[in-house]
């Protein structure tokens, strides 16, 4: 295992006043999963977060990820940015369904990929992570119900898996650079680090 995996278990949970539950944050690179009736919640600029449940058991979960801008060959069939989208997928998938959800009941929600990174404009990393996260959910067979795609905001994301409800909040007025500074530190570990041992597609 190396130090830096694009993907790791959100540990930021809490008591969500506002929403009367308990509550898991997920920054980019994380991602959670419960059957319990929680709230996930995440703040998206250009990455993108899919909320995949089972809509019979409600088990279900979010992860947030960002595919690196660049890097690996292009040429390769599974270039870098491939691997690290393909990665926060089968991770979310799999642990979603080890802890009950079946296959043939997923659904997903699809949110983010906002054009909010100056200087990543020219390569369109917003509009890539739609499209990687449109594409693979097909591959994969898995419906998605819902989408708030693309567009110049960040946004704020609240995923109740157990009912499958999702409130979104567009950020039109952000007063300071958090997410902005957050997203480009994101994006510059993955361009740094390798990704630990293979894949594994089913």
């Amino acid at each position: 295992m190396s130090q830096f995996l694009p993907e790791q278990f959100a540990t930021n949970v809490y008591y969500d006043r506002t929403f009367d539950r308990d509550a898991a944050k997920i920054l980019p690179g994380e991602y959670y999963f419960t059957g319990k009736d929680m709230l996930i919640v995440t703040v998206l600029g250009s990455c993108v977060a899919a909320c995949i449940r089972d809509r019979v058991s409600g088990v279900g979960g979010m992860n947030h990820f960002m595919l690196p801008d660049g890097g690996g060959d292009a040429d390769s069939p599974v270039s870098a940015s491939m691997r690290y989208g393909t990665y926060a997928m089968e991770v979310l998938i799999n642990d979603v369904l080890k802890a009950g959800a079946r296959r043939e009941n997923l659904e997903a929600k699809v949110f983010g990929g906002g054009n909010v990174l100056r200087g990543f404009i020219a390569i369109n990393v917003g509009e890539r992570n739609a499209q990687f996260v449109r594409d693979y959910l097909r591959a994969e067979n898995i419906r998605i119900v819902a989408e708030d795609l693309n567009d110049i905001h960040p946004r704020k994301v609240y995923f109740f898996p157990r009912t499958g409800k999702v409130l979104v909040k567009k950020l039109k007025q952000m007063n300071n650079n958090t997410l902005v500074n957050r997203e480009q530190d994101y994006a510059s570990r993955l361009q740094t680090s390798k990704v630990s041992g293979d894949v594994e597609l089913f």
